[in-house]
């Protein structure tokens, strides 16, 4: 993953300008706060992935590729892959998935959220130094929760779901150094979603931007078929190039 966000980020610095376009790439580790599931969600048993096991920090990259038209309207693709494993035995029963894990096994559980998007959003305010826009995300998600022990039993999902989007970028002075905000988030009954960046940033080139921070993904699902939420907490670091 590291040599492939290296060779992207070179092959960005180096292509030739195209006026609109622009491109991102984030590096980052992640920690797991709350990482609860149960499957069935009415019948399973509720296993922490955090609490239960032990789940390490992992590694995960986001590719973002931007097209901005007449200067206010920015149409965005986002590529988001995330798998984080957690390993460990607990002092009970589990049930999984019609499958039974006998107290004390040692288990292996893998929870993997790809998330593909694609965003609009129209900047209400853009002057030097600052833009304040809002828009829409349509989010296709591929999820996976996988339980390994005495058997393997894995469940997927992939759906759809829709999120309001707002991009806060600032910059006082139209200096070299600012401040972005970014939230894609949406809540409803059968579930919610956030997506929340907060970073400073360094324009070290007009074209160029460095950024360093925080990002909180939240949210997750409760009904019949499956009950799963999470709370992940990643230090980012990325670059953000103007071709």
């Amino acid at each position: 993953m590291t040599k492939t966000a290296a060779i992207l980020a070179i092959v960005l610095c180096a292509t030739p300008a195209l006026a609109g376009v622009e491109a991102e790439i984030e590096a980052a580790g992640v920690i797991a706060s709350r990482n609860d599931t149960r499957i069935p969600g009415n019948t399973g048993t509720k296993l922490s992935l955090v609490n239960d096991l032990s789940s390490a920090a992992a590694p995960a990259f986001r590719l973002r590729l931007g097209y901005r038209i007449a200067k206010r309207h920015l149409i965005t693709a986002l590529y988001a892959p995330l798998s984080v494993n957690a390993r460990g035995s607990v002092d009970r029963e589990v049930q999984f998935l019609g499958g039974t894990y006998p107290a004390g096994t040692p288990l292996l559980a893998v929870y993997r959220f790809n998330s593909y998007r694609l965003t609009y959003r129209y900047s209400i305010v853009y002057r030097d130094g600052l833009d304040v826009a809002a828009g829409f995300t349509g989010k296709i998600r591929d999820a996976e929760t996988s339980l390994y022990g005495v058997e393997a039993r894995r469940k997927t999902n992939v759906g759809f779901v829709p999120l309001l989007n707002l991009h806060v970028a600032w910059r006082p002075g139209n200096g070299p150094f600012g401040l972005v905000f970014d939230a894609d988030a949406l809540a409803a009954p059968q579930g919610r979603a956030e997506d929340i960046l907060l970073a400073a940033t360094w324009d070290f080139r007009p074209s160029l931007q460095l950024r360093v921070g925080y990002r909180m993904v939240e949210g997750g699902a409760n009904n019949d078929e499956v009950y799963s939420f999470a709370w992940l907490h990643y230090i980012v670091a990325g670059l953000r190039v103007r071709l």
